[in-house]
């Protein structure tokens, strides 16, 4: 839609602008926000600004109207590139920046939009003339601070309740499964997701995985795994580990593609990931492995999600690398506490 369009579309009915965050993960957290901007302003339309790739997955979020993308690469700052952005944009009465970067606040202030929120951040005085100042022991998980940022300013936690991510997956076409080689009809789906775009100590170990796909598969399941080209390698591994009954997805879908194919799973194992966000709301029965991380900051966001994770001292460490270098805050979670949590 061009820029034009968009002001016009504006001016009947009041408009935000969201300035959306880099990671799968995140940008699933940031649906609660839009939740809550729908239900204290049920008139509002709320337009998303986000990278290329993220736009097949704000097409499966109802409250979004328009999808706004760019291409700038995650810590580039583009300066021009931004302004250009800023300077082509509609009318808002508002905007809301989620990332924390300084460069993050430049569009919304190019684009002369009156009410610019966000948290402090790399110290965006002026930039932002809606400063909120980030008090994690009040909003300790990182979904209440998105949501906070919708709201009126406070040093209270948030009193009602946070509305879950919830994605509208569309049918699979027949086309993509031909393509993909799937059989959605004979047997349930196991679907891993073994890896996680931040760094190897969020990683399950990939022989667990293979063992859990062993597994299910002698009980008659069909396991696919998911994840980016990234995860191919990985993928392959835990494909040749477990044999006939195991097809390996990763970087074979499309984003939009994976969300609609996590649907049509019977149970979930992943990595504390994006594709673990997806899959929580996706409402997908769903175990959810946590090492480096910590599910007090980014839990899955569902009914029917089971935290697994270890009481140890060195967790969590919040490190892309294992600085003991053992790993043990995942290694010491067994293939057999997983296998059973499913039902």
């Amino acid at each position: 839609m061009t820029s034009k369009r968009l002001s016009q579309a504006s001016q009947h009915s009041p408009a935000i602008l969201i300035i959306g965050p880099s990671w799968v993960g995140d940008l699933m957290m940031a649906q609660s926000l839009f939740k809550v901007l729908k239900r204290e302003q049920p008139a509002v339309n709320i337009d998303v600004l986000v990278p290329t790739w993220c736009d097949g997955l704000l097409k499966r979020m109802p409250e979004v109207r328009h999808i706004i993308t760019h291409t700038i690469q995650h810590g580039q700052l583009a300066f021009r590139e931004r302004r250009r952005i800023g300077q082509a944009l509609g009318a808002y009465q508002q905007a809301i920046v989620l990332p924390q970067s300084w460069k993050s606040a430049l569009i919304p202030f190019w684009a002369n939009i009156p009410l610019r929120t966000g948290y402090r951040g790399e110290m965006r005085y002026g930039l932002l003339n809606d400063i909120r100042y980030l008090n994690q022991s009040v909003l300790p998980r990182t979904v209440e601070q998105f949501v906070a940022l919708g709201l009126p300013k406070s040093d209270s936690p948030i009193s009602d309740p946070i509305p879950y991510p919830c994605l509208s997956p569309e049918k699979v076409d027949g086309a993509v499964l031909q393509r993909l080689g799937l059989d959605v009809l004979q047997r349930p789906i196991l679907a891993l997701s073994p890896g996680a775009e931040y760094g190897p100590a969020k990683c399950w170990p990939l022989e667990y995985y293979a063992a859990c796909a062993k597994h299910q598969v002698k009980k008659g399941w069909q396991v696919w795994l998911f994840g980016s080209h990234k995860d191919r390698a990985i993928g392959n591994q835990i494909q040749a580990l477990v044999g006939d009954g195991c097809i390996n997805l990763c970087g074979e879908t499309s984003l939009p593609e994976a969300v609609d194919l996590l649907a049509l799973a019977q149970t979930v194992i992943s990595n504390d990931s994006g594709l673990m966000h997806v899959a929580a709301a996706l409402d997908k029965p769903l175990i959810a492995l946590y090492g480096s991380s910590s599910p007090d900051k980014t839990p899955p966001l569902s009914r029917y999600a089971q935290v697994v994770s270890l009481a140890l001292d060195c967790r969590p460490c919040y490190q892309r690398s294992c600085p003991q270098k053992h790993l043990n805050c995942l290694r010491e979670i067994k293939p057999e506490q997983v296998l059973d949590f499913i039902k």
